[in-house]
């Protein structure tokens, strides 16, 4: 029994042996290097790289009143086209009471005026006709009694802006009526019916009507932290033009390098 078992042993070292013998010469073996063979041509190298950033219009108009007062009608909604000077909403005027009685007083007193100056032409006209005065003096009435008709007319007028902010001769060129200052697509319309609303001045923005911005010219702005910075930006040059594509807009074209691209909808 023992006699078996010292065979079989052998038997397996000699295995073991044989193995490692055949392993380290199979290692040693030097390796068959295939080269592959290709024509030269001359080609364009890409590189891609992943920017992370916004598309945004390059012209974002913020339409401001240029009279206080509350929005009584609203013509326009986001998502809309506009075109300049197409109106989009109107602003009511609400007159203080002190400006409205002040106005009202320069029209009655226009209005004395304008008739004592008409009766004094009325009699001046009758003087010449008659010969008893003369040219000159009859000019002067003349004269008279238009200044007199103006000042009654623009104190009517100024009455009129102080209540409705508009007058019948200037309708087209009404500061109530907020036209769009360009063409292009409303991006929002934060004021609804009924709300106050600021004029814009030196010392106060005013309210925003609306939003307008021409979105046939957006760019691409990148942030300044990601793969399109400054390290990046240096290797796009005017001899290698760069042009991405923006995956979760579909269409959108961007070219010329990195930071901020002009971008076209395609």
């Amino acid at each position: 029994m023992k006699k078996y078992l010292k065979i079989t042993l052998l038997v397996v070292i000699a295995i073991i042996l044989v193995g490692t013998f055949v392993f380290l010469y199979q290692k040693s073996k030097p390796k068959v290097i295939t080269y592959e063979t290709v024509r030269p041509e001359m080609t364009d190298l890409q590189k891609t790289t992943v920017a992370t950033g916004k598309v945004e219009p390059r012209d974002e108009i913020l339409i401001k009143p240029q009279i206080s007062g509350i929005i009584d009608e609203v013509y326009k909604e986001a998502g809309q086209a506009v075109r300049k000077g197409e109106v989009i909403a109107k602003v009511k005027v609400i007159p203080e009471l002190g400006q409205v009685n002040s106005a009202e007083s320069r029209v009655r007193l226009a209005e004395i005026n304008a008739a004592q100056a008409e009766t004094d032409f009325a009699r001046t006209q009758k003087l010449y006709n008659d010969k008893l005065i003369s040219a000159e003096e009859y000019e002067k009435g003349e004269v008279s009694v238009k200044q007199a008709r103006e000042e009654l007319q623009t104190a009517k007028d100024n009455l009129e802006i102080v209540k409705e902010g508009i007058t019948k001769n200037s309708a087209s060129f009404s500061s109530t009526l907020i036209r769009s200052t360009i063409t292009g697509l409303i991006l929002d319309v934060p004021i609804k019916v009924g709300n106050s609303v600021i004029m814009s001045n030196t010392f106060n923005d005013g309210t925003t009507i609306a939003t307008v911005a021409n979105m046939n010219d957006l760019i691409f702005r990148g942030n300044g932290s990601g793969p399109c910075a400054r390290r990046h930006a240096g290797e796009t040059n005017n001899r290698r033009p760069a042009e991405s594509f923006v995956r979760c807009h579909t269409g959108i074209h961007i070219s010329e390098g990195c930071g901020r691209k002009r971008c076209q909808p395609v």
